[in-house]
């Protein structure tokens, strides 16, 4: 069965512009320490270069979490069980999703993705691994409340949010985020998610500024599409890509560093950064079973079981919808 052509859920103005990526990105730049947030990464240029990045010999997360869902299908069959419509946030290439699909039996799948044409083009190829199974792909911004295609609206579901993704925010946007997960997937949902664990410091920095420069591509292409998208007179080549480790808030962040002074315009508003500033665009949280346990019970998801690969690097978390309570 071939994907269907999917629904759109992005704004666009009628110049055929993201307005909430407008928008963030001019709120961002006006802040004292600019930030964009890590979002606005994942167009079809940044989602083929993040796929690049996961084949790379220092970005551990991607085989660890493949070595779980290969080791612990009989698992996930017994846990989640056939039926549910998958709804796979973040979509990107769905590379992993066919080792779930192949554990579970599900009714449907409903890929969301932020990036339209990549988005279609994997659900075409997953279409052809499974044949016999709906596929739903859905344009979307996730992190509103998604309406789902009405096929899967009386199915149980189970939201899968592989990566680390949640890891690229702070813990008050990913409690609404994963809130939000819950309102688009309803009572009796579960949801597989993967949390990145705390680790040698070595090792979490190689992971975000490999030797062969990938993900530094991939940050400045945030400054190509502003440029592209928006208008924008950024100077590529004064910024450099950083990558470094804040203990206090137990993450990598990634930064755009200005080499030298700069001026410049995004959508006809002026911005300057002297040399040493930065444009804050990414942060991956590390979690322990204590934080990341908290952080879910906090968005209304009652942790399950939980796996990590034989390094103990990456965790698999299974959880279910937790179901309301007037009482504390």
């Amino acid at each position: 069965m071939a994907a269907e052509q999917g629904l759109s859920l992005v704004d666009l103005d009628r110049d055929g512009v993201d307005t909430a990526f407008r928008e963030d990105v001019l709120q961002g730049l006006s802040e004292p320490q600019k930030a964009i947030p890590a979002r606005w990464f994942y167009d079809d240029e940044g989602s083929e270069l993040f796929e690049e990045i996961t084949r790379l010999p220092e970005y551990y997360p991607t085989r660890a979490e493949t070595e779980i869902l290969t080791d612990r299908c009989d698992e996930f069959r017994t846990m989640i069980g056939g039926g549910r419509a998958v709804v796979e946030f973040g979509s990107g290439s769905s590379v992993k999703t066919p080792l779930l699909l192949n554990c579970i039996d599900p009714a449907a799948y409903v890929p969301l993705d932020i990036a339209g044409d990549f988005l279609r083009s994997s659900a075409d190829a997953l279409s052809a691994k499974f044949p016999g199974l709906p596929v739903y792909p859905v344009e979307a911004d996730f992190v509103r409340k998604v309406e789902l295609p009405i096929e899967v609206t009386a199915m149980p579901k189970l939201g899968f949010f592989p990566g680390s993704t949640i890891g690229n925010m702070v813990a008050r946007t990913a409690v609404d985020l994963l809130r939000t997960m819950r309102a688009t997937l309803g009572e009796g949902s579960q949801l597989l998610i993967g949390m990145d664990l705390v680790k040698d410091q070595a090792i979490l920095e190689a992971a975000y500024d490999d030797a062969a420069g990938v993900t530094a591509r991939f940050n400045l292409n945030l400054a190509h599409r502003i440029n592209r998208e928006l208008n924008g007179t950024i100077p590529i080549d004064a910024l450099r890509h950083v990558a470094r480790w804040n203990d206090a808030y137990s993450r990598i962040e990634m930064h755009l560093e200005a080499l030298r002074p700069i001026e410049f315009e995004v959508s006809d508003h002026r911005f300057s950064m002297g040399e040493g500033d930065t444009i804050h665009t990414e942060n991956s949280h590390k979690f322990s079973r204590r934080s990341s346990t908290t952080l879910l019970l906090a968005s209304g998801w009652t942790p399950r079981q939980r796996w990590t690969d034989r390094e103990e690097r990456f965790s698999l978390i299974l959880a279910d919808a937790t179901v309301p309570r007037s009482a504390p």
